[in-house]
């Protein structure tokens, strides 16, 4: 009985010394990942916090985030929250907790200017339950109440529907963002610097009004800040609206014969038989159109911020124009109609694989097959503006290539969706097809981007080319 009695004594402390052994080693599992990953550096009126939080299972048993200023602690965010704060936890995987939630002034009304402090605390539980590892974290963050500044320097602004035009602005103070919204598109400004003004205020861009806009399509400056702060002024401009041309354009077996296959074996993506001739020209010419165009409108993301050229662009020489800029085109097989489309460029055409020169200075950003284009180059001038070069034979520069004014660059074909052999020509602005008349006028050159680049005390030539 004694030795029972003492075997049991034995097992009690065992158990106990597990007991707290197991406790200890709870209290020092690692609690959950926290990543805080917006605002970056600066807190404004309405600014968005955004972070991370990795447990295993996602399951927490505590989250909060609250934001120090002096004395005052302000509240941000609160797992538990009953008004609702819950509601902006999202599950990004099995183990990741996405939280979003405003903070600023408008939701931490005692926030002033200055540095603030954000802490979050995130707690799992460990031991089945009976204890939780926890994580803190803090970011020291600049408070601006203020919003930035922006007015338009330049004047004498006239934009055409399927045009570009070029503006200088000020936006203060020197760190904010700036540029031009045209409708719900945005183009960015770049430092005067780039066209040689000294003042680290003023800024240049370039914009562009669609050819399927408005021509009262709303064009504003604005300058924002990290923290979301944001001003806005008008820029004063007449707009025109111009007629495009409408083509009506016979397909036959020959031509879907021709271009279909060799589209589709240098697209592998498409996910159409060559079998169904028309069924695969549709998805070619409505798709694969849409899909390339995109692509060439994020190649406005390699631009670089100074302006590469100082003449005006130029048409490749002895070309006789087949088709133009925003022609609306309807297509029919057997006479009739199958698909609409817009052509946005020039067609170029003078002799089988005739010499393609660039028309400005420039680099290179692309010089590949793309789908509808076939053999296809664009050269960034920089600034936000490129030149595209479309349905080459063959291709003589590669991606990252300097090339000058009137360079051979590749030879003329009838790679992509081309019926014949031309150059498919057009300029770009902010990711944005324009129509290139424009750029080949030395006067318009002039008169819309070197005067003003002259006015605002920057560098630039003063005669038109």
């Amino acid at each position: 009985m004694h030795l029972v009695r003492r075997l049991l004594l034995v097992l009690i402390v065992l158990a106990l010394g597990s007991a707290a052994a197991a406790w200890v080693l709870a209290g020092r599992e690692a609690g959950p990942a926290i990543e805080i990953k917006s605002p970056a550096t600066t807190i404004g009126q309405k600014s968005s916090m955004e972070l991370f939080v990795d447990a295993p299972g996602g399951t927490l048993t505590r989250l909060t985030a609250t934001l120090t200023q002096g004395d005052q602690t302000m509240p941000v965010f609160a797992l538990d929250d009953t008004a609702g704060s819950a509601g902006d936890v999202k599950q990004a995987s099995s183990d990741r907790l996405w939280v979003i939630r405003p903070i600023g002034k408008a939701t931490q009304p005692a926030l002033t200017g200055g540095k603030a402090t954000l802490t979050v605390t995130a707690a799992r539980p460990v031991l089945f339950g009976w204890r939780e590892a926890a994580t803190t974290v803090t970011k020291e963050f600049t408070v601006r109440l203020e919003p930035p500044r922006v007015a338009v320097v330049s004047t004498h602004h006239y934009v055409n529907l399927g045009g570009a035009e070029f503006v200088v602005l000020r936006a203060t103070p020197p760190d904010v963002a700036a540029g031009v919204t045209v409708g719900a598109v945005s183009f960015p400004a770049y430092p005067g610097s780039a066209v040689g003004l000294t003042d680290p205020a003023l800024r240049v861009a370039f914009f562009a009004l669609p050819f399927d806009a408005d021509a009262s399509t709303p064009i504003t400056v604005f300058a924002r800040d990290e923290g979301g702060n944001e001003a806005v002024a008008a820029l004063e401009r007449q707009a025109f609206t111009k007629v495009f041309q409408r083509s009506r354009i016979p397909i036959d077996d020959a031509f879907l014969g021709k271009v279909v296959p060799a589209i589709l074996a240098n697209t592998p993506e498409l996910s159409v038989s060559a079998a169904a001739p028309v069924d695969a020209f549709l998805t070619v010419n409505r798709d694969l159109r849409q899909k390339n165009n995109a692509a060439i409108a994020a190649l406005a993301a390699k631009t670089a911020p100074e302006m590469r050229w100082t003449e005006s662009f130029v048409q490749l020489g002895n070309t006789q124009v087949e088709s133009r800029f925003a022609d609306h085109r309807t297509y029919l097989y057997q006479g009739k109609e199958i698909d609409q489309q817009t052509h946005l460029g020039f067609d170029l055409a003078s002799t089988a694989q005739a010499p393609v020169t660039a028309s400005n200075t420039g680099v290179v950003v692309h010089a590949a097959y793309l789908g509808i284009y076939g053999n296809c180059v664009v050269i960034d001038h920089g600034l936000g503006v490129q030149s595209l070069y479309a349905h080459l034979s063959s291709i003589d520069v590669k991606d990252g290539d300097t090339v000058r004014r009137g360079q051979t660059i590749g030879r003329s074909g009838t790679t992509g969706l081309a019926g014949g052999d031309h150059l498919h020509f057009t300029m770009l602005v902010g990711g944005v097809q324009v129509n290139p008349v424009e750029w080949w006028d030395g006067h318009w050159m002039e008169d819309r981007v070197f005067r003003k680049v002259r006015e605002a005390g920057g560098a630039a030539p003063t005669a038109a080319k």
